[in-house]
């Protein structure tokens, strides 16, 4: 198959589908983008992503955005990885359920410490956003130490698509001001998933 091509940037939600496409062994290339020169704006990226944001992923067939259809698309890809329970509806769910939480609240609550001017344009109320996150992010990942991770993986012992996702955002926690010591099961998963290979050579692959 022609390499796929993954735009993503250094820090940003896109490590978990770089890491997803590592672990089926995907062929791919990267196309790193530097935010600090807004090439996320750029004219030749906008034309790959209309909304100016990472991770985007070309494949023969068309351009695919937003990590929970990147990853679980991966996964359909590259069946014998056995990075989701394709052949089980219910499981299924349920993992797209966690992903889609991770996507549409956490990422959010986290996306208000820096990225406040999407909704409002009043700086006190952009502020008021800012000193919320520790709470929201930690009542977040209450529930995800709770009721998500069974452990070693978010799925008990299959490993999946949802681990590279939540250990990429749980990476975000201590600059969200949050006290990780809370949350030990977390902690032992980011452990495990950084002794990865996969999550080796992603780290290493934008390190320069």
């Amino acid at each position: 198959m022609t390499p796929w091509t993954l735009y993503l940037a250094p820090g940003t939600c896109a490590q978990a589908v770089h890491i997803a496409l590592l672990d089926a062994d995907a062929p791919h290339r990267l196309q790193l983008l530097d935010f600090a020169k807004t090439e996320q704006r750029s004219p030749a990226y906008l034309a790959v992503n209309p909304r100016g944001r990472v991770p985007a992923l070309v494949t023969g067939q068309g351009t695919l955005t937003e990590v929970p259809a990147l990853l679980l698309f991966v996964a359909q890809s590259f069946p014998a990885a056995k990075l989701a329970p394709l052949d089980d509806p219910f499981r299924l769910a349920q993992l797209q359920s966690f992903n889609n939480y991770l996507c549409s609240t956490v990422h959010v609550a986290h996306a208000h410490r820096r990225r406040g001017a999407r909704w409002v344009d009043d700086e006190a109320a952009i502020a008021a956003m800012q000193r919320k996150v520790p709470a929201n992010m930690s009542d977040c990942f209450s529930h995800i130490e709770a009721d998500w991770l069974r452990g070693p993986w978010v799925f008990g012992e299959d490993y999946s698509i949802a681990d590279p996702y939540l250990f990429t955002v749980a990476e975000w926690l201590e600059a969200d001001g949050v006290d990780v010591s809370r949350f030990p099961k977390v902690l032992a998963h980011r452990a495990r998933m950084q002794a990865r290979e996969s999550v080796q050579r992603a780290k290493a692959a934008v390190a320069g």
